[in-house]
């Protein structure tokens, strides 16, 4: 494979990574402002493909007509409306640029088909998002749902980012990394299932937090976090272990990587990454679950999936395919190898 080639499927897998990052941001906005069910309807808003701007431009009976189909929320609101219409446009857009990878990837198809078959799978799970999406609508954001809704996306995450760090095998970097303990992948798959869980509990947490809410005052908000059961105790309890699990982590490798090691990066991007995690469950605790906390709290914590799912496979590929004597350098910003 030629290098202009491979650095373009790079840079186009890589920008589709960071395109499902801020899906996934806007989408906890969406759920933040209320905005979940600012179109009734679906693939479709209100019965249109571009909604409307004013109440008076749909029937008279409108909520009606809603209501008789299932939907609990159906009184138009502008900006919820148009809050969740851009969300479902920004998802399409995600859906053509995974294809668009999927497409640049064929040109791994003889030389490491798994990459071609790892972006064809996330194109495939994006259309089942897509349809998944239709499901949390139809059910008037059934917390199951919505929580499968976002463990479909860190799926979809996994999937871009296993192609696009093995499509760089070639310029595997594996200094230093022979020095960690034996345990170290166990400690670091573990560590993934437990942020994959924390963000399940947090999902709990925050259909909990919905419910307290419709129930009091928006004055009321101090009261909120008195009411939240025993999910909310362990949620915040859990995050102590999470911490010093992946902040062990990071020592190990950074004691025994060399400076610029793109493994290196990494880590310290996921120890800043957690330190703001637990600031922002701290401020949600102490200023009464803010409404700008919400969203980036589930951010970071996909960040945090992302980065450690990273590690593990640049981790993989400089073990076996690394031999220690090429340049430290990133297995996603590095210049490729021609085979």
């Amino acid at each position: 494979m030629n290098n202009t080639s491979v650095s373009k499927f790079r840079m186009l897998g890589v920008s589709t990574i960071l395109a499902v990052y801020l899906l996934i941001l806007v989408g906890g906005a969406v759920r933040a402002t209320g905005a979940g069910m600012g179109c009734p309807d679906w693939p479709t808003c209100f019965g249109r493909f571009i909604p409307p701007t004013s109440e008076q431009q749909l029937p008279e009976n409108y909520q009606q007509i809603y209501a008789d189909r299932g939907y609990a929320e159906t009184r138009f609101n502008v900006k919820k409306t148009w809050i969740e219409y851009l969300n479902r446009l920004l998802g399409v857009s995600i859906g053509i640029a995974i294809f668009l990878t999927m497409i640049a990837s064929r040109k791994y198809r003889k030389h490491d088909p798994v990459v071609t078959g790892m972006c064809i799978a996330a194109f495939i799970a994006v259309a089942f998002q897509g349809w998944l999406g239709s499901r949390v609508v139809a059910s008037n954001l059934e917390p199951g749902m919505i929580t499968v809704h976002m463990l479909m996306a860190q799926v979809i995450v996994a999937m871009l980012i296993y192609a696009i760090v093995r499509s760089q095998r070639a310029i595997a970097d594996g200094a230093g990394l022979k020095q960690l303990p034996a345990v170290f992948h166990k400690v670091l798959l573990v560590a993934m299932g437990m942020i994959l869980l924390q963000m399940v509990m947090g999902t709990q947490v925050r259909e909990s937090v919905d419910i307290i809410a419709k129930s009091l005052s928006n004055e009321s908000r101090e009261l909120w976090v008195e009411r939240l059961d025993l999910i909310f105790y362990v949620h915040r309890s859990f995050s102590s272990i999470i911490l010093f699990t992946n902040l062990w982590l990071v020592w190990k490798l950074w004691s025994v990587l060399p400076t610029g090691h793109v493994i290196r990066k990494f880590a310290m991007a996921l120890a800043l990454l957690l330190v703001l995690t637990i600031l922002l469950g701290v401020t949600m605790d102490r200023l009464n679950i803010p409404a700008f906390a919400q969203p980036l709290h589930l951010w970071f914590a996909s960040l945090i999936f992302g980065v450690q799912f990273s590690i593990y496979h640049l981790y993989r590929n400089g073990l076996n395919f690394g031999g220690g004597q090429v340049a430290a350098g990133s297995a996603l910003t590095a210049g490729p190898i021609t085979n």
